[in-house]
């Protein structure tokens, strides 16, 4: 009898593999960062190679190193980046050009083209998304420009787009496909059909060709090529990874949501099976689709995305060497007792969600001859924190219902300084569950359920456990101080570039 599902959870900087047991405890973890490239300013690639060879790599090593054989494998869920855009040879496999990770801003004259020509409702109707280089239509639409050769290739049918996803399940079966999640962030994808659309794809001049088919998020999509694992295994489970974390994290119903603090930090809402539409700056995007459910019934949220949380802290420790090791940070910050004044805004890539600014520039203001690494430490923390207020306060003026927890994960979840500050500046509790790797653990609940690993989503919610909740002890006087200060700085940081 199977015993695990293995989840591929490939992420902006590291690629890894966990194995769920029933209970949905981990019973092993692998894990290998691989390269950032910043080729040009505001520029982010990737080598999709290394991505497929790191995640190869982290597969073979959790499955030696637990001694579980391939045959205890139930299924494979598969969570990733998204946005982030490969391009490849059908025929040979290989990428004809670096992947553009989602943090790149090389499209956004693309997006002001159409948002000039008038178009920008259109895709925001469509797609629910706002026009914006974070997203992949735009990114596929500059390779296709770019790279020699490309578009006349792309017509004639000789080569294929995919976000991570698409590109991982390729690389493992030979099929081409992708989910309603993946497919949402794309500008390509009508949320409302759950269909690529005709008329977006012409505004963009992308080729339908080029698309990967869209199949459910829980559901065997394709089996491994025997020869990988000695076993052709049934990849059952894929989403993105927010979508992914806020299955993992129970969010099943509606008014329930959580804050996933990786890379970046990305607030969902649950919003039921209808979706709707953001009247503040928020994205509308799908969530999952299920076993059993047409594509009329889909699982919506509204999404705010914040461009640098992990991030930041990934430039104190490798930007300005203040910190070794990325957990140093919060020792370092409660070495003073506050912030001395300063305020960062990390606007590297520009702002997301609710400003979308893609001229912003990383700024820090309020510093004297008194500052020191701490208080930049303590500032970068408080910042993470700060740009997910701004974007409950858009969601819950959007869902006009209030929030009363927000559930949390991802590996800044783990620092206390921070959980608290967030409770503090949200008004609101924070509940840490005993397994923060929600991302991947979504992605297992996904596969599990399609082969009856686990029976419904029932069963998956009562194995959600809290390991510790963060009550809010700011005083409402100091919480609308210290937004207005942060709102102040933010200004400071808007339209740099432009």
């Amino acid at each position: 009898m199977t015993k695990f599902i293995l989840a591929i959870d490939q992420g902006t900087t590291s690629s890894r593999a966990i194995l769920f047991d029933r209970a949905g405890h981990i019973h092993g973890a692998a894990q290998q960062e691989f390269r950032q490239f910043f080729p040009q300013p505001g520029w982010v690639e990737h080598d999709a190679n290394e991505i497929w060879q790191s995640q190869r790599a982290v597969i073979d090593d959790v499955l030696r190193t637990n001694k579980v054989p391939a045959t205890d494998i139930a299924a494979i869920g598969i969570t990733n980046q998204r946005e982030t855009t490969v391009l490849w040879d059908r025929a040979t496999g290989e990428p004809v050009a670096p992947a553009i990770v989602w943090q790149d801003r090389r499209s956004t004259p693309c997006c002001e083209a159409l948002r000039a020509a008038g178009h920008e409702t259109l895709f925001q109707q469509k797609t629910g998304l706002v026009l914006d280089a974070y997203f992949s239509g735009p990114k596929l639409k500059w390779l296709l420009d770019n790279v020699p050769g490309a578009r006349a290739r792309a017509d004639k049918g000789e080569l294929a787009f995919g976000t991570v996803d698409s590109w991982l399940i390729f690389k493992m079966s030979g099929k081409h496909l992708t989910d309603p999640s993946n497919a949402a962030r794309t500008l390509m994808f009508n949320i409302h059909t759950a269909q690529w659309d005709d008329e977006l794809l012409a505004l963009l001049d992308i080729p339908a060709g080029l698309l990967p088919g869209v199949v459910a998020s829980s559901g065997v999509a394709a089996h491994t090529d025997a020869s990988l694992f000695g076993v052709a295994l049934p990849i059952a489970g894929i989403a993105g990874d927010q979508q992914a974390a806020t299955f993992g994290q129970a969010c099943h119903s509606p008014g329930m949501a959580k804050n996933t603090y990786g890379t970046g930090c990305f607030m969902l809402m649950h919003t039921g099976q209808a979706a709707k539409m953001s009247q503040n700056k928020l994205i509308s995007t799908i969530g999952w689709s299920l076993p059993g459910q047409t594509a009329n019934r889909i699982d919506y949220l509204l999404e705010g995305s914040v461009f640098m949380a992990g991030a930041a802290i990934q430039w104190l420790r490798d930007g300005l060497g203040i910190i070794a090791h990325a957990d140093q940070v919060e020792e370092l910050a409660l070495a003073v007792p506050d912030n001395g004044g300063v305020l960062f805004v990390p606007a590297f890539a520009g702002l997301g969600a609710p400003h979308w600014d893609a001229y912003a520039r990383g700024t820090m203001v309020g510093m004297t001859r008194g500052t020191n690494k701490s208080h930049i430490a303590r500032a970068t923390l408080e910042s993470i924190a700060l740009q997910s207020a701004d974007v409950l306060d858009a969601m819950q003026a959007d869902a006009a219902m209030p929030l009363t927890q927000l559930r949390v994960d991802g590996g800044c979840a783990r620092n206390d300084l921070l959980m608290q500050f967030q409770a503090d500046i949200l008004g609101v509790p924070v509940v840490r569950p005993v397994v923060t790797e929600t991302t991947a653990l979504g992605a297992a609940f996904l596969a599990g359920l399609a082969v009856g690993f686990w029976a419904s989503q029932e069963e998956i919610a009562a194995q959600w456990q809290m390991e510790r909740r963060f009550e809010p002890a700011m005083a409402l006087d100091e919480r609308v101080q210290r937004m207005g200060e942060w709102r102040r700085a933010v200004e400071r940081s808007r339209a740099w570039s432009q």
